[in-house]
C-alpha cells in the first residue's frame, strides 16, 4: 500500500506518492520501493521527514548505447533530478545510490575494463558533484538464470560491477543467488514473451531487502 512518507521523483520531474506500477492484472515490483519500506520499518527515517526515491533508471539502457556516460542523456537527467531534489528543501540530503544495470552492456559485449571505467566514473562524479564523498553505492548481480545461459558476455560486466563496489569506497555488491526469473516463476512478460532476464516480483522484493541489508553494513 502507498505510504505518504515515501515519494517518487519521476523521470519528468513530477512528484508522486510511491506505489508499484500495475499493468492490467500484473504488478511490477521495484526493489527501490522495498528498500524504502525496510528503511521505514527499521526506524531510520527521522521524525517529520520523508523519503524521496529518484526514479532515474530506464530499462534496457547502458554505457555502450550512450545513455549513462557523463555527456549522455540519462546521466545528465539523473544529475539534474538530484539537483532539483536537493533544492526542494535546504535540509534535503542524499542517502545512497542504488544501481542495478549492466545487462544491455553485456549484450553489447562490454569488456571488463570499459565497464569498470564507466561505472567508477559515474559513482565518483556523483559524489564529487554533490559533495558526498562517502555516499553509499550498492549494486547487484544479474538474474542467475539468464547470466548462466550467457556467461561469456555477462562475466566481464558482473566482475567489473563487483570490483567497482570493492574499490570505490563505501560500496557493496549484492549477491542474487536463489532469486528466480519470471520464467522460472512461470510468469510471462506483460508483452507476452517468456522472460528470463528479469527477476520475478517475489525475487524483486527479496532483492530490495538484500540491498537494505547491504546499506546497513555501510
Amino acid at each position: 500500500e502507498p505510504n505518504d512518507q515515501v515519494w517518487y521523483m519521476n523521470g519528468d520531474f513530477t512528484l508522486s506518492c510511491a506505489a508499484e506500477k500495475v499493468n492490467g492484472n500484473e504488478i511490477q515490483g521495484t526493489f527501490a520501493l522495498t528498500f524504502a519500506r525496510e528503511y521505514l520499518k527499521n526506524g531510520m527515517l527521522e521524525a517529520e521527514r520523508k523519503l524521496l526515491i529518484l526514479r532515474t533508471a530506464v530499462g534496457g539502457t547502458g554505457f555502450l548505447d550512450n545513455h549513462w556516460k557523463s555527456t549522455d542523456d540519462l546521466y545528465l537527467r539523473m544529475m539534474e533530478m538530484t539537483r532539483t531534489a536537493l533544492a526542494l528543501n535546504e535540509g534535503n540530503r542524499l542517502k545512497g545510490l542504488l544501481w542495478h544495470q549492466g545487462e544491455t552492456d553485456a549484450l553489447l559485449n562490454a569488456t571488463y575494463d570499459i565497464h569498470y571505467k564507466h561505472l567508477m566514473t559515474l559513482i565518483l562524479s556523483v559524489r564529487e558533484e554533490f559533495q558526498v564523498p562517502e555516499l553509499p553505492f550498492i549494486a547487484g548481480d544479474f538474474v542467475h538464470h539468464w547470466k548462466n545461459e550467457n556467461m561469456d558476455i555477462c562475466k566481464p560486466v558482473v566482475d567489473a560491477v563487483r570490483a567497482v563496489c570493492r574499490d570505490c569506497g563505501h560500496g557493496i555488491f549484492v549477491e542474487t543467488d536463489n532469486l528466480l526469473s519470471n520464467r522460472q516463476e512461470l510468469r510471462r512478460n506483460p508483452q507476452g514473451w517468456e522472460d528470463s532476464i528479469h527477476f520475478s516480483r517475489k525475487a524483486i522484493y527479496t532483492l530490495g531487502e538484500r540491498y537494505f541489508e547491504a546499506f546497513l553494513k555501510l
